[in-house]
């Protein structure tokens, strides 16, 4: 099972990378808080429908309007959100045929923008599959030992002055105990 919060993180992360490698490229250094990509980083990593059409058309005016630099951060930011139509299957309990073509749009998005990392995306996405299919099929994701894990670090990261090794150990097996992860 691939835990699709994994797979949106990797696909902001992904976004990231573009937007500040064709900042470098054309500005010649970080952008600044004038420049129309900084200025939208906050809102490109969200969800397109928690966003406003407002905020939406904004971004993509003063985007558009920055040239070469602005179509490719758009760019992979439709592919995020193509990414994110592909995973939505998993709430609206659509057949494989229209899985099969969402995902098709998808490849071929990454395919026709030509990002490097976009492409790495999307073959990040074709190595998960299987897992990610298993998700869209199921509804199982791997959240609760992911949220039992994290318990279990931040105790031990915790516990780590204590003197006594066994109670380390002690501390970290009764965080477990007491976690409740919703889900």
């Amino acid at each position: 099972m691939v835990d699709h919060f994994h797979v949106v993180q990797l696909a902001n992360k992904a976004l990231c990378e573009v937007r500040r490698r064709l900042t470098f490229q054309h500005r010649g250094g970080r952008g600044r808080k004038t420049d129309p990509e900084w200025s939208a980083r906050n809102r490109l990593t969200r969800n397109w429908e928690d966003l406003t059409d407002e905020q939406v058309t904004t971004m993509r005016t003063k985007l558009e309007a920055a040239g070469p630099l602005g179509t490719g951060i758009l760019n992979a930011w439709i592919a995020k959100e193509e990414l994110r139509t592909v995973l939505a299957c998993n709430r609206e309990k659509v057949d494989p045929a229209k899985i099969r073509t969402r995902l098709y749009n998808f490849y071929l998005w990454c395919a026709d923008s030509d990002i490097t990392e976009i492409t790495r995306l999307a073959t990040t996405i074709e190595t998960w599959w299987h897992g990610i299919e298993a998700f869209l099929r199921t509804g199982i994701t791997n959240a609760k030992s992911e949220g039992i894990n994290r318990a279990v670090k931040l105790a031990a990261r915790n516990a780590y002055g204590f003197r006594n090794p066994e109670n380390q150990r002690l501390r970290t097996r009764s965080v477990t105990n007491n976690v409740t992860v919703p889900g």
